[in-house]
């Protein structure tokens, strides 16, 4: 009996996953899954879980790099319009897993809701956004939220209460392997107000950093009182290529995938970086971004 006997409708073999991340890059995915909705999810997750398959979760691929070879397990993408549903109530409002950021500012913008703001410009879907607490200059996710909704490699789901959630830079203490969605308490607003305040964050954003190129946001975290770019941009990195991967010279901490670009040539610039930066400054960068080998 095949895996995945049965779910033929939202499962394909040997799927590239380039056309599924923002850097373009990497080999395809052994199986590649779109649930249609929950029920779907949990069947594959007690598949795999039952088989010890190994499962990778893909949500916009923003925050990816993908190695040439891809990967050999299950890559779940919560795809669908049941992982894409936005619901208010008074002031909160509920977000599955699949939705995109962007278009979360903007309904709460509609619905007259302040408190996402700070997240303009930061790309990815709700469910990668939690887990790694993304943010910027203007604050982060994790200062919104109410409650997480989950479900752990066995098919179990449960939810955690904002209290019961530590919200790091850039990391969470959430182990379960699935965000379904999130839960967000924000602030009644002049909705032109909310606009404003938008526009004031994205104008910052697309004047400091490489906006409409092909990269994964920002490569590293930034270490403790100090600028990963600005560590970078002094080691005299901007601007340098391997093959098609070249540091932005717009913002240091963005690896851009020229045409041409393989992953590997970005993995070599990202070791390169590091050396270099450790060489000169003792200090260790670590990853923000995710790659799967």
């Amino acid at each position: 009996m095949n895996l995945f006997t049965g779910l033929d409708e939202i499962v394909t073999e040997n799927e590239p996953l380039a056309r599924h991340t923002w850097f373009k890059l990497g080999g395809p995915a052994k199986y590649y899954v779109e649930p249609r909705n929950q029920e779907d999810l949990l069947e594959v997750v007690k598949r795999c879980h039952e088989n010890d398959v190994e499962m990778y979760v893909l949500g916009n691929g923003s925050n990816l790099l993908v190695s040439d070879e891809g990967v050999d397990g299950v890559v779940v993408h919560l795809n669908s319009d049941k992982f894409k549903e936005i619901t208010f109530e008074e002031n909160v409002v509920k977000a599955a897993a699949g939705v995109d950021m962007g278009q979360l500012i903007a309904a709460c913008a509609r619905e007259g809701l302040s408190g996402l703001e700070c997240m303009v410009g930061i790309p990815g879907s709700i469910g990668g956004i939690i887990q790694l607490n993304a943010g910027g200059s203007f604050g982060d996710i994790g200062s919104v939220t109410r409650c997480v909704h989950l479900m752990d490699r066995s098919g179990y789901t449960f939810t955690r209460q904002r209290e019961e959630i530590f919200f790091g830079y850039r990391t969470t203490n959430i182990m379960a392997r699935f965000i379904l969605g999130a839960e967000f308490t924000l602030t009644p607003d002049d909705p032109e107000k909310i606009g404003r305040a938008i526009k004031e964050v994205w104008m910052f954003k697309k004047n400091t950093q490489p906006i409409n190129s092909r990269n994964a946001g920002c490569v590293f975290k930034n270490p403790r009182a100090m600028s990963s770019g600005a560590l970078i941009e002094r080691a005299g990195l901007m601007g340098k290529r391997v093959g098609g991967a070249v540091v932005s010279d717009r913002h240091a901490n963005f690896i851009i995938a020229n045409d041409g670009a393989t992953s590997n040539d970005v993995l070599k610039l990202i070791e390169t970086i590091q050396e270099t930066v450790k060489n000169k400054f003792e200090v260790d960068l670590e990853l923000e971004m995710h790659i799967w080998r």
